[in-house]
């Protein structure tokens, strides 16, 4: 292996897989070196170019900790995040389409009972959530769990906020048997994602804005069926056709109603629909 030029490197270095024992790994790498390859040779790739690259890589790692994952937001930033997305939930008719998980989830998220306000006295215009969480078919399913998450009337999530405080406008409720849920909150607001690092560099002189629209999250479970994660958009809000991470999908834009009078906020009320899972994987 040697004498190596432009034209006949990249076979070599696919070649050097031969012995590779996971089948999947030598299909996927095979793939990346000559996609990647091709690029460099497409773009006819400068040495500056090229170091400026492995920088950003490398400060895009150190920007990395338990509280930011600066590389997902690089992967959503590119859409390479709904991209796979996209590929792994090819969804049946009457199930909910799924968009980005983001990256303000948090697993311990509090038990709440029904109707609870998750809100905790944050200001902001009053919400009213209800919701019913069925089958692709119609089947009202009974006892699923449902996480939510949001950001507050700034644009802020609890883990955030200059002094965090746990559980803010996060929970999770479970399905009654008729398969409805419902809590109280907040309106959210639209938000930049995080573009203090790399990523906000790469934006700024891509000229892209960081904006995303205002929306709930919603992580829905139930035994025999795939766990559906998505959002809500606020169909008002700006930012909706030109999403930071590329997460809008339009039968995911809700109207959030003005409701006057007596408790005077908004209402939305939505619909969920589960996808089974395959005989093979239960």
């Amino acid at each position: 292996m040697r004498d190596f030029d432009e034209h006949n490197i990249t076979d070599a270095v696919v070649a050097s897989l031969g012995e590779a024992k996971d089948a999947r790994l030598k299909t996927v790498m095979t793939s990346l070196i000559r996609h990647l390859h091709d690029f460099v040779r497409d773009v006819d790739l400068s040495f500056d170019e090229w170091n400026s690259a492995i920088d950003f890589l490398t400060r895009t790692g150190q920007m990395c900790s338990d509280k930011r994952q600066e590389f997902i937001l690089l992967s959503d930033t590119l859409g390479v995040s709904m991209l796979v997305d996209a590929i792994n939930h090819r969804m049946p008719k009457g199930a909910t389409e799924t968009t980005v998980l983001g990256p303000f989830y948090v697993a311990s998220a509090p038990d709440e009972p029904p109707g609870a306000d998750i809100s905790r006295g944050l200001k902001g215009e009053p919400l009213l959530v209800q919701g019913t969480v069925s089958s692709s078919d119609g089947t009202p399913l009974a006892g699923a769990t449902i996480d939510v998450w949001q950001a507050d009337a700034d644009g802020y999530y609890d883990v955030q906020r200059p002094e965090p405080q746990s559980s803010l406008l996060r929970a999770r409720f479970r399905t009654d048997a008729g398969g409805r849920f419902s809590f109280k909150s907040i309106m959210p607001a639209f938000y930049p994602i995080p573009d203090d690092g790399p990523v906000g560099e790469m934006l700024g002189a891509l000229g892209r804005h960081p904006n995303r629209p205002a929306h709930i999250h919603f992580m829905i479970a139930a035994d025999g069926y795939e766990t559906l994660i998505t959002h809500i958009f606020n169909a008002e809000s700006p930012y909706l056709d030109s999403d930071a991470v590329f997460g809008v999908k339009s039968s995911l834009a809700a109207t959030f109603v003005e409701v006057t009078g007596h408790g005077s906020g908004r209402l939305l009320n939505h619909h969920f629909g589960l996808k089974p899972l395959s005989r093979t994987a239960l």
